[in-house]
């Protein structure tokens, strides 16, 4: 039988004596206090068990390795990391009787920070270590206290200057909010949900360098941590990864870092593997089986160096990412063009506008779609929300001509179409496109976000948002066209008004769009994007009595449609007109109806409608 003596944290005594000695009975040949003492009573070959706190079993574990001793670990209500780093159970009983029975022990790698064993996690950066909980200052403030700090340290948060050195390369002069070191999959949370082949035994720590360019980046960054999947083992596209055995890093400043929750400063912070220092009985959750390989990993590409670098440093982190040289040189380059009147552009708008006309007379969705796929207008209109965005005037006056110019020919185009066509009724198709609401405005507001992505982004397709910029703007142009063409003013009043509130939005939403996206500076912006919701606030005003009034008639429908009284029907209930209030009803009866019958019916209707109603009554017999 091993022998066996138990090292324990004095301030447990009672622990100890009522639920651990009582459990181990002869198999333990003593229990210590841990007090240097200890020591000198240890024989060759015996296992020290510890019932220890994290303090007290980092100084023991470097005793442990210098003398190479066995040992086996308890959970101690103040061992919170070395549980985890050791995959310990948090059962004493469980953990007593796997320590009475297993024989095996293992040769276990450690993980060290300046010569000190870290357990679980060392998070560098100070900004970091607060947003992870690992604070140990302010466990007795109250929690609103630590709540308004974390808030106010996350809104003035900096990056810092860091020189990294990994094993066997170069070293790298970055800027990041902080890194997360740990020694292998298990040990945190982070690690669990981003590592998949690591263990405690591959000889190699793993470095999380991140360096978000915008607190609304970190702020992501967080919630993905929280909902983040065990499928979905993606870094933050912020985010450096170094596998290695050993890592310096050193930075401009003291290194302010959190190492298993105790805040701690160093001007140069050595970590480093100790492979197979530690002489143990492995906890029962705790895999050592190395199956993952033991190659390096230096995937480095997302960290800012040279002049970006230099950039953020001078800084606070901003609200929203502003857009890299590059971007800003492609993307302006790109939009200046298209903000040019051209040859192309006007034959292209004559023919959706002709395409969308005869697909209004002819009643046909499906041809009213083709000319929104062949429509130019994303280009110019996207160019005119960067030019309201950044002020420059070039782009807004260029954009707004090319605009002028492809709506100008659109009228003349339906206006000349519409005289032509003998057709002067209005479809539904026509009607569909006459009485905006707000929701018109969602869908103008979508448009434009999609088109101001899409140009932002180099890998998304421009035919996908030109197809969404087109569905808010043909239609109506071609039917505001009609309504001149008709001198019907009614449609082209309602067709017009569409046009403007879906232009409107589009360009405001897409100039937001490019704000978050980082292509202008909020003091820069702030002007352009006063002017465009002072528009679209100006435009929607009788959006939202069209929205009311819409709201209404669902009402009225689902009300009347199926209603019955004095054995008659209401059937296909439609509103054509809201003020004055005109209905048409089918009604369904067992017999002819004479005038007095149908009044009654009127009468019931404008109790339920609540207002006076002129009907259009069609009245259907059934027979049984």
């Amino acid at each position: 039988m091993k022998s066996r003596i138990l090292i324990y944290d004095s301030n447990e005594e009672d622990s100890v004596q009522n639920d651990i000695l009582p459990e181990f009975g002869s198999n333990l040949r003593a229990s210590y206090p841990y007090t240097e003492a200890f020591i000198e009573e240890i024989e060759e070959d015996e296992q020290v068990v510890t019932f220890l706190s994290d303090e007290q079993l980092k100084s023991f574990l470097l005793i442990a390795i210098k003398r190479n001793l066995e040992i086996a670990l308890l959970p101690h209500p103040k061992m919170i990391h070395g549980i985890k780093g050791f995959g310990v159970k948090s059962s004493l009983e469980d953990n007593i009787a796997y320590i009475l029975l297993e024989e095996k022990v293992s040769k276990v790698d450690v993980l060290e920070a300046n010569g000190v064993p870290v357990f679980n996690t060392i998070l560098i950066g100070e900004s970091l270590s607060l947003m992870s909980s690992s604070v140990a200052r302010f466990g007795f403030q109250r929690f609103w206290q630590r709540l308004s700090y974390f808030f106010k340290l996350f809104w003035s948060t900096k990056l810092v200057g860091f020189n990294i050195k990994a094993e066997n390369q170069d070293e790298i002069n970055t800027a990041a909010i902080g890194l997360i070191i740990v020694h292998h999959a298990q040990s945190s949370l982070i690690s669990k949900k981003i590592l998949e082949h690591s263990v405690i035994n591959d000889g190699k720590l793993h470095a999380f360098i991140l360096a978000p360019k915008s607190i609304s980046g970190l702020f992501w960054f967080g919630l993905n941590s929280l909902f983040r999947t065990n499928s979905n083992r993606k870094l933050p596209p912020f985010a450096a990864h170094i596998k290695t055995s050993s890592i310096t890093i050193t930075g401009d400043q003291p290194i302010n870092y959190s190492q298993d929750g105790v805040l701690l400063s160093t001007e140069k912070l050595q970590i480093e593997i100790g492979k197979g220092a530690l002489n143990m009985l492995p906890g029962q959750k705790l895999n050592i089986e190395n199956k993952g390989g033991s190659d390096d990993v230096y995937k480095v590409e997302a960290l800012p160096k040279g002049d970006a670098r230099k950039e953020l440093l001078k800084r606070k982190l901003p609200l929203i990412n502003h857009a890299t040289t590059e971007e800003f040189k492609d993307l302006f380059s790109s939009l200046r063009s298209s903000s040019i009147t051209s040859s192309v552009y006007l034959v292209l708008m004559l023919l959706a506008t002709l395409i969308a006309t005869l697909g209004l007379f002819g009643n046909s969705a499906p041809v009213i779609i083709g000319a929104m796929i062949l429509a130019p207008l994303m280009a110019p209109i996207i160019s005119l929300s960067m030019g309201v965005l950044r002020q420059d005037r070039t782009l807004i006056v260029n954009s707004s001509k090319t605009i002028g110019w492809g709506v100008l020919l659109g009228y003349l185009c339906a206006i000349f179409i519409t005289w032509l066509t003998p057709l002067n009724i209005a479809n539904d198709e026509i009607m569909a496109r006459v009485r905006p609401n707000l929701l018109d405005l969602g869908i103008a507001v979508g448009s434009g976000i999609a088109g101001a992505y899409a140009s932002a982004k180099s890998e998304i397709s421009k035919t996908l948002a030109g197809v969404a910029i087109a569905v808010a703007l043909v239609p109506p142009l071609a039917v505001s066209g009609i309504g001149l063409g008709w001198m019907e003013w009614d449609i082209f009043r309602g067709a017009f008004l569409l046009f403007l509130t879906n232009l409107a939005g589009m360009v405001m939403a897409a100039a937001m769009t490019f704000l978050l996206l980082g292509f202008s500076p909020f003091r820069l912006a702030r002007r352009g994007i006063l002017y465009s919701l002072v528009v679209v606030g100006l435009v929607s005003l009788p959006l939202f009595f069209g929205f009311m009034d819409m709201v209404r008639e669902n009402n009225i429908l689902s009300k009347l449609n199926g209603y019955t009284t004095n054995g008659v029907v209401l059937r296909d209930v439609s509103v054509r007109n809201i003020k004055p209030m005109r209905l048409t009803v089918k009604i369904v009866a067992d017999k002819p109806l004479d005038k007095t019958e149908l009044e009654n019916i009127k009468n019931e209707i404008e109790n339920i409608v609540g207002d006076k109603v002129v009907l259009e009554i069609t009245v259907a017999m059934k027979v049984e």
